[in-house]
């Protein structure tokens, strides 16, 4: 199949005349891929374009209008895709929300953004979304993937995905290049909410023009970088994050490559070997996973795979300090020949590069899977800058400790404290209704990330530190601490504490219990008053874990708190664990209790 020429990327007004001429070139050609009764079914490209004339005139035939809100509840499938091209198609405005949002977080976003329609994939997830939908004084209409069961009292009116999928739609091209006529490089093509340090999501509006620098300016890499073929990507992470939303769905459509569907985490490591993917889209969290999975296989074998994997790491680890020798090219030509082609196996065997973004890479990961013959580009970004910034790239040389160079197109400056700001097409349009918070992240057009690095002499942006206390785990999730920290000082066993879970698989927290609580439990129970004491007692932790699990019934499976322990003390001004304004110093606190944290994440 021919290459795609990546020249014509400035005739492009919008998302949906880059899909358009994508369709025209690929025609019945594979593009959209899930598995059904065991087997790998396709949409071709002119297929998945006449579904999406047909649902745009579905939308625009049940009375919506250019602008208007369309929210979107599903998981990773050729629908979700569909659904989204189609409503911006139509002229409208979709807004992804996550599948494991709970009732509040739907009520929110439904509410916030306006949405006269949502869509939803399965009955099950309609459960959490449905009381929402019905409270909601802007949603008037609900349409179902798959059957779902609606009271008959509910106001709102349901229409069924088939039903609006298929229409008379002859010249699909040609309708969808009328239909982005009317949209401007200017125009919002979604709202993707996001966690503030606030805490409530706040909506950030990606212009077309965004999706379509990220798609360029990703796609160029590729192009420039790599062996050119026909890109075959696994879509995996959620597509309501923008991470996965302009790298695993926008991308492929810019290079007109394939998007196969994973069944889920659990069988992501069968599901890599079948798809045979040559771009991978992750996070940090994927790459810990699998290299452990790595390790405990080889060891397992003994003997000479254990010896060719140490001779593996010492020797990219020595290259990757500008130190290649040699007399490692004996050694090197054993092992391109004997462990690297399985490992090669173990993702497909036609592997590029694995893209890691959403959270920090530990550089010690990344080499490892570079010394085994794996690439692995570190990007950087977040959703108000839709999402992507830069990413290392082999022409410019592979650093674990930075992100990258800017893509193209993109202007990146350290001001004077620090702070990396980025101007371009990829900055929001701002924050949906929110005119105070986006004057405080843009200024003159320059986006302020809140991150702190600075831009070495390749002309790659490193990051040492983060401004702001939003914390992202290991999978790429923000979670705002403020927010779980004000729940958990609402309850009245608790008076302080801090929630922990930068770059790691879950949350946790530092606890300070409330003295007077404590001492009028300690009464109860007809026990002596004693902090120290009370801390080992598992009746006293088992009170304190019940406030923890009354938060955790409002929070998201990503907010929650899955374990927590005592501070020796509480925070204080005096301790230098509290400013003079009373906010908690978060750095003192880690440092003091970090064997405490770490333990945590300890089986």
């Amino acid at each position: 199949m021919s290459q795609i020429d990546f020249s014509d990327f400035g005739e492009f007004q919008n998302i949906v005349a880059l899909f358009a001429k994508r369709a025209g070139q690929r025609d019945n050609a594979p593009f959209l891929s899930c598995k059904a009764d065991g087997q790998w079914k396709s949409i071709s490209w002119i297929d998945t374009a006449r579904q999406v004339v047909a649902f745009a005139k579905s939308l625009k035939d049940l009375g919506l209008e250019k602008g208007d809100r369309v929210m979107l509840v599903s998981e990773n499938r050729p629908e979700w895709c569909i659904a989204d091209m189609a409503i911006m198609a139509a002229g409208m405005v979709t807004v992804p929300t996550y599948i494991t949002n709970t009732e509040r977080d739907h009520q929110h976003i439904i509410d916030d953004s306006g949405a006269r329609v949502v869509i939803v994939s399965t009955k099950k997830l309609s459960e959490t979304l449905l009381p929402a939908l019905t409270r909601s004084a802007h949603a008037e209409i609900l349409i179902g993937m798959e059957p779902i069961t609606i009271s008959q009292k509910n106001q709102i009116a349901f229409h069924k995905w088939e039903d609006l999928v298929h229409g008379d739609t002859v010249e699909p091209l040609e309708e969808l290049d009328i239909l982005a006529r009317d949209i401007t490089r200017e125009d919002v093509a979604c709202i993707i909410y996001t966690s503030g340090t606030g805490g409530a999501p706040r909506g950030v509006m990606q212009q077309h023009k965004a999706l379509l620098h990220n798609a360029y300016g990703a796609g160029k890499i590729v192009i420039e970088d790599f062996t050119v073929s026909e890109e075959i990507f696994l879509s995996f992470l959620p597509l309501s994050h923008a991470y996965e939303h302009s790298g695993g769905q926008f991308l492929p459509i810019g290079l007109g490559g394939q998007i196969y569907y994973a069944e889920g985490l659990e069988k992501l490591a069968s599901n890599i070997e079948e798809v045979q993917p040559t771009i991978m889209v992750v996070v940090p969290r994927l790459f810990e996973v699998l290299r452990q999975r790595i390790i405990k296989a080889i060891e397992k074998q003994g003997g000479a795979p254990v010896y060719l994997m140490g001779k593996a790491l010492e020797i990219g680890a020595r290259e990757y300090s500008g130190k290649k020798r040699k007399r490692d090219l004996p050694m090197k030509a054993v092992l391109s020949k004997t462990l690297k082609p399985k490992i090669s196996q173990r993702f497909g065997g036609r592997l590029k590069a694995m893209v890691s973004g959403g959270a920090p890479l530990n550089p010690d990961i990344g080499i490892f899977f570079q010394s085994l013959g794996v690439t692995v580009l570190q990007g950087y970004g977040q959703t108000e800058s839709a999402p992507i910034i830069s990413c290392n790239r082999p022409a410019t040389g592979l650093k674990m400790d930075t992100v990258g160079p800017p893509l193209a197109n993109t202007e990146v400056r350290i001001a004077e404290d620090g702070e990396i700001l980025v101007r371009g097409d990829l900055v929001m349009k701002g924050y949906w209704r929110n005119k105070k918070e986006t004057d405080r992240a843009i200024k003159d057009g320059w986006l302020h990330t809140g991150d702190i690095g600075y831009i070495d002499e390749a002309g790659r942006i490193a990051i040492t530190d983060r401004k702001k206390d939003l914390i992202v785990n290991d999978k790429g999730d923000n979670v705002a601490p403020q927010k779980l920290e004000g729940m958990l000082t609402l309850q009245p066993e608790i008076i302080q504490a801090m929630v922990y879970g930068d770059k790691r698989p879950y949350m946790t927290a530092l606890i300070v219990p409330d003295p007077d609580w404590s001492l009028e439990w300690a009464n109860d129970e007809g026990k002596k008053f004693c902090f120290e004491e009370l801390q080992i007692c598992p009746a006293y932790k088992s009170k304190i874990r019940d406030a923890v699990d009354r938060v955790n019934k409002n929070l998201t499976v990503t907010e929650k708190i899955r374990r927590f322990e005592f501070t020796e003390e509480p925070f204080s001004i005096e301790n230098e664990e509290m400013t003079p304004s009373m906010k908690i110093r978060r750095h003192m606190i880690r440092d003091r209790y970090e064997a405490l944290l770490n333990g945590m994440y300890k089986s």
